[in-house]
């Protein structure tokens, strides 16, 4: 698996269009534009001529499986993208796409489980591509039970849960920050996936009262701003002062894996450490 600190994002990644008919070829030279590459550097890694590379970009030659997969590989293109590519230029896809509730899976679903069970009393979920939550621990979900039902139902998404007046921006003391960076990883996710849920779910969390004005909003104020970025909670008397970490598959055949994600909370403070050990509440 692979793990880095969340911090607050600058402007949303550009990603090209995914492929789509025959245009596979300009798909590839997007992917490389964006992957600052020339079409030497490029074709020399994937081990064929800048002739053919040319020839493909521009639609004159169609590339081989393997061809499309090398240069998959070169571009470090997301696992649905490999398959779009394959789809694009009339091959079967390669890389399959399980559901977290296959038979396939029980192995990987036990491990994510007993991933987040070691990490109780800290909260710690596992969500979707758009960051619905698909697992939880203990310590999650007694804070999650704090929300509306209209907010945990029939799926919790974390955006919605963070960034609605009627979730945990209620009660995020230091929501111009945080706020400003679950917006700015929503924005990354939309313009990764680029599908219709993702812009859908993007719009409609701009429309919440207060959203919009956080874009550009710095973190210099923000407590432990030297380190990172904490979500600061005021939860019926307790102060909880928690950052967090993404942590990823780092060798995923299938398209689920690569795009799940583990979301592991830790205190941020002492008395946070301490709360939470209580369960979260206040100390008598």
């Amino acid at each position: 698996m692979r793990t880095s600190e969340a911090h607050p994002g600058g402007a949303p990644a550009i990603t090209p269009a995914r492929a789509s008919g025959g245009d596979v070829g300009a798909s590839i030279r997007e992917w490389r534009n964006l992957r600052r590459m020339s079409q030497m550097e490029l074709a020399l890694e994937a081990g064929i001529s800048p002739r053919h590379l040319s020839f493909v970009e521009t639609g004159r030659s169609r590339p081989s499986p393997e061809v499309l997969l090398a240069l998959a590989q070169c571009l470090s293109l997301p696992l649905r993208d490999r398959n779009a590519w394959l789809l694009a230029a009339g091959y079967a896809p390669r890389f399959g796409e399980q559901g977290l509730g296959a038979a396939e899976m029980t192995q990987i679903r036990a491990t994510l489980t007993r991933l987040l069970d070691a990490h109780d009393p800290y909260p710690g979920v596992v969500l979707d591509r758009h960051w619905n939550v698909v697992l939880a621990n203990r310590a999650a979900v007694g804070l999650t039970a704090l929300l509306p039902e209209f907010l945990r139902s029939p799926v919790l998404n974390l955006f919605r849960a963070s960034l609605h007046p009627e979730g945990f921006a209620a009660h995020t003391l230091n929501f111009g920050q945080w706020g400003n960076y679950m917006l700015g990883a929503l924005e990354r996710l939309a313009a990764s996936n680029r599908d219709a849920a993702s812009y859908e779910l993007l719009d409609e969390i701009r429309a919440y009262p207060g959203v919009d004005a956080l874009s550009g909003v710095g973190d210099a104020d923000a407590p432990g701003a030297d380190l990172l970025v904490p979500c600061v909670l005021e939860l019926g008397g307790t102060r909880l002062s928690m950052f967090t970490t993404l942590t990823t598959f780092g060798t995923p055949r299938d398209i689920t894996l690569e795009e799940l994600c583990i979301e592991l909370f830790y205190p941020a403070d002492a008395d946070t450490e301490a709360a939470l050990r209580r369960g979260g509440q206040p100390d008598t």
